[in-house]
């Protein structure tokens, strides 16, 4: 069986693309079969989302393409921008991962949340779409092994010290 542990950047050659929905593209120990019909495993560092494009690759060096599969998603648009933002402060205050896009956000289907958008005033549709949600403000709450955060802390909640430049 194939594994798969390392993303890259670039290839000259893509062997195979593994066609997974948004759920499994956040787990990090996962078995899963390429659009060939070859099983693989995938391992990668805890916290890792796959997105659409990313490149994989394995002790073989055989580089795979993650393709983001279409799933029951709800695509939510509204009459104004005002309109739409409050709709984002809802589903971020129920911790729901949201899509933006350019005049619409995308969630998984969710009825009670459907219900809330509509009571908001929002375009509610069903469709079958790629999921490729915001990774937040801090990308996941993690940082590089340098200890680099992946987004800037903002100044209000970085913690001085008494030592540090102003």
């Amino acid at each position: 069986m194939l594994t798969l542990h390392t993303k890259i950047s670039k290839a000259d050659v893509i062997a195979a693309q593994l066609v997974l929905p948004y759920e499994l593209r956040e787990k990090c120990r996962l078995r899963a079969t390429l659009d060939n019909g070859e099983d693989v495993a995938v391992f990668t560092v805890r916290g890792t989302v796959l997105r659409d494009g990313d490149l994989l690759t394995g002790e073989d060096q055989r580089v795979v393409r993650v393709v983001a599969a279409p799933e029951p998603t709800y695509k939510v648009t509204c009459a104004d921008a005002h309109a739409l933002l409050r709709c984002a402060f809802h589903l971020g205050n129920r911790h729901t991962q949201a899509q933006v896009g350019d005049g619409f956000l995308r969630i998984r289907a969710d009825a009670v949340l459907k219900e809330m958008l509509a009571g908001l005033g929002a375009g509610v549709v069903e469709e079958m779409a790629a999921f490729e949600p915001e990774s937040g403000a801090y990308g996941g709450g993690h940082a590089h092994h340098d200890g680099n955060p992946l987004a800037p802390i903002p100044l209000r909640q970085k913690i001085h010290r008494p030592g540090d430049p102003q």
